[in-house]
């Protein structure tokens, strides 16, 4: 295990010693894939030398991280907060009972099935919430990143690092039968700010905590930022698709909108937004908290990492019934409420939505352990 002050990469299960190059099996395996002309030898040896990240190990991200994995691109790295449920195998691919019975974090669930697909490329589980203060460094690297979060200020959050950065950014979001996804590129187009405004107007927006979801628009968009993605990674950038694209599957209707320039005056987006513009933020609010989509959960994050062999002992001895993996440690404190405790200072209380709540739990039976 690696940690670092970004957040925490994992090792997930060994890679197998076999590698498709040096046996050279490199051609034929992506044969298929390399027949398609726009593609070709050219484009997969470019795909081999490229660098995703895909924020979120879920319903988009799997299926995104599948794309690429197969496709043969050399590094993808997957960074996701959340741990698999049984609640998540109804739409999230690379996901089984057994991982939810063991509640493995996605990142590592996903990379353990995703490097049985395809050992001879790197994949790289983050195990970690991305952040404002930890998001700039994740990318760094990548030529491109890929949304498969599952809420506006994630989203908004990755659209202001990319455009700093001058990486790419695949938007992508689902809820019931419908889906959205865009590619947004510096100096190009707009951000995503301006394109559907501050986090405040999440609020009243359809989720699916509201709505529902279903797997196959799951699928159809995964597959639009996906095709999206291997354009750019081979050298088709000309060929992009430049709109915004919304899609209902039930009943069926696809609409498409001209994506517009970067827009004047803009500190993300515009010519001539700049470093200055954008200072760190003081966070002075400890511990922040986050109440998470389709789930009765607030997340609450610490200013401080946990050891779990400690707090496992200790939440067994304030008589919780506890279970605990390499990664996590999960308790049982009433018949409703649970805390899913992760080491880089991060809480999950579930059974409320009401932050205050959580933090008092968190306060309870956590912090009052590390402070003794």
């Amino acid at each position: 295990m690696l940690d670092r002050s970004m957040g925490t990469a994992v090792e997930a299960d060994s890679p197998s010693s076999s590698n498709g190059n040096e046996q050279g099996g490199w051609a034929e395996r992506y044969s298929r894939q390399t027949r398609f002309s726009p593609i070709g030898m050219s484009g997969q040896k470019k795909l081999r030398e490229a660098t995703v990240f895909i924020v979120g190990s879920g319903a988009l991200g799997a299926s995104l991280a599948q794309h690429m994995v197969r496709a043969g691109v050399g590094t993808v790295k997957l960074a996701d907060r959340d741990y698999v449920e049984p609640s998540n195998l109804q739409r999230q691919m690379l996901f089984d009972e057994e991982d939810a019975r063991l509640a493995l974090p996605k990142a590592v669930a996903a990379v353990n099935k995703l490097r049985r697909i395809n050992s001879s490329i790197t994949i790289q589980p983050f195990v970690v919430d991305v952040t404002e203060g930890n998001a700039q460094q994740l990318i760094e690297g990548a030529d491109l990143v890929l949304d498969g979060t599952d809420n506006a200020a994630a989203r908004l959050l990755l659209s202001d690092v990319c455009f700093r950065a001058g990486i790419p950014f695949f938007y992508g979001g689902v809820a019931g039968a419908q889906g959205m996804s865009a590619v947004l590129v510096p100096g190009a187009t707009s951000c995503l700010r301006c394109l559907i405004g501050g986090d405040e107007q999440e609020e009243g927006a359809e989720t699916c905590d509201t709505i529902g979801v279903i797997s196959p628009i799951v699928e159809w968009i995964a597959s639009m930022q996906a095709v999206e993605a291997l354009k750019w990674l081979t050298g088709n950038g000309d060929a992009l698709r430049k709109t915004w694209l919304t899609a209902h599957l039930w009943p069926f209707r696809v609409y498409e909108s001209a994506l517009p320039r970067p827009v004047p005056g803009c500190a993300i987006c515009s010519a001539n937004a700049g470093e200055e513009q954008h200072g760190k933020h003081d966070h002075a609010e400890i511990p922040r908290t986050v109440t998470l989509c389709g789930r009765d959960s607030v997340q609450v994050t610490l200013d401080r990492r946990i050891d779990l062999p400690g707090i496992e002992r200790a939440m067994t001895s304030q008589g919780c019934i506890v279970t605990a993996n390499p990664y996590l440690v999960r308790a049982h404190i009433t018949d409703a409420e649970r805390l899913v405790i992760f080491p880089d200072g991060r809480i999950l209380v579930q059974g409320t939505q009401d932050p205050l709540l959580a933090v008092t739990l968190c306060n309870r039976y956590v912090v009052s352990v590390l402070d003794c």
